[in-house]
């Protein structure tokens, strides 16, 4: 009967142990998994940020006066005035 306990109490402590390793992985914080699909205006865009490099897909984070957050492509032309437009304004 005591073996029995000893056993799930290791197999308990090994399922809390794994739970605790998964939650400390070292992956990106912020990736684009879909992107904004209509144009936004210049105006209404605070910053932005590239996502990271270990993302699946590159893409660009953009942030508004209003504190929301908006997923796009860099490839796009009026995202790339945007991002270009705010690095003009920071020189």
């Amino acid at each position: 009967m005591r073996t029995s306990h000893i056993l799930l109490l290791c197999i308990l402590g090994a399922a809390l142990l794994s739970s605790v390793f998964c939650q400390n992985a070292n992956g990106p914080n912020e990736c684009c998994f879909k992107f904004y699909p209509r144009r936004v205006n210049k105006t209404l865009i605070k910053s932005y940020n590239m996502t990271d490099n270990r993302c699946p897909r590159t893409g660009v984070i953009l942030m508004t006066k209003k504190g929301r957050y908006i997923c796009a492509d860099p490839n796009l032309s009026w995202v790339e005035k945007i991002m270009k437009t705010l690095d003009e304004a920071l020189l």
